[in-house]
């Protein structure tokens, strides 16, 4: 599947690009929000599971008039817990490290972090999660999807469709990068993707990415691990990889990747 391969529908706020595997739909909710979040619709014989959910109510209730036409058998909460206005009485899915990290982990202090920034506009309420999920393989809707957890919450495989979705890749765009054990764990993630093959990589930051963006993203690491050991501050290592990378977007992620490098 080419990642330029669908169709778009213009909302109010934000857009779905829709990809169509045949059996499958994938809408790729782009919200348009102050965060750049995307939200993964599965779609399969008119029922549909959920990947990560919007967290301002204006996306909350665009999203939710989108989607009456499909029955919604489940969200699955991974990375962002906030928006629990959203579809509230669809069953929620999480693994326990995932609620923990909403709740009382780094997802609830960038919850209280957003609330702080955004105020009224920004939905703080954490998504209640009805089904707790282990790693392995869980099919709700008819829909198969293979669970991994990582050190946050987890990631998800969607073998019908041949994609993966992960939290964050962005192959023009800064990484929170939490020192250089991160990066090279980062770097053994994409070499992984890259290995099986997957046609499409799903983020909750970005519109979906292929394996070519894969490898851009590992060269960057590889190359950011290089400034870090060559710089003597994070100031100044912020601004190499400002220099090198003119173009990327995400001067917030860089700013706290250089204070993990440089603590």
């Amino acid at each position: 599947m080419n990642k330029n391969a669908f169709e778009t529908t213009k909302l109010a706020k934000g857009e779905v690009n829709v990809y169509d595997f045949g059996n499958v739909k994938l809408h790729a909710y782009k919200t348009n929000d102050f965060i750049d979040d995307e939200v993964f619709i599965v779609e399969k014989n008119g029922k549909a599971v959920i990947i990560e959910s919007p967290c301002f109510f204006d996306n909350n209730q665009e999203l939710a008039k989108y989607l009456e036409a499909i029955k919604v058998e489940g969200i699955l909460v991974a990375y962002h817990g906030a928006g629990a206005t959203f579809l509230p009485d669809v069953p929620k899915y999480a693994t326990q490290n995932a609620v923990d990290y909403s709740k009382t982990g780094g997802g609830k202090a960038l919850i209280d972090k957003f609330t702080g920034a955004f105020g009224e506009i920004f939905d703080p309420s954490v998504h209640e999660i009805t089904n707790v999920i282990q790693a392995g393989k869980i099919t709700i809707g008819g829909i198969d999807f293979v669970i991994k957890q990582t050190d946050e919450a987890f990631d998800i495989e969607i073998p019908e469709i041949n994609a993966v979705y992960t939290h964050m890749l962005g192959h023009d765009c800064h990484s929170i990068v939490a020192g250089a054990g991160h990066a090279e764990a980062m770097i053994a993630e994409l070499r992984n993707y890259i290995e099986k093959g997957y046609d499409l990589i799903l983020t909750s930051h970005y519109t979906p990415e292929d394996l070519k963006d894969a490898q851009t993203k590992i060269d960057y690491l590889e190359n950011l691990k290089k400034i870090a050991a060559g710089t003597q501050s994070a100031e100044e290592f912020k601004t190499e990889v400002g220099r090198q990378y003119p173009q990327y977007s995400g001067q917030n992620y860089l700013d706290m990747t250089a204070g993990f490098f440089f603590s």
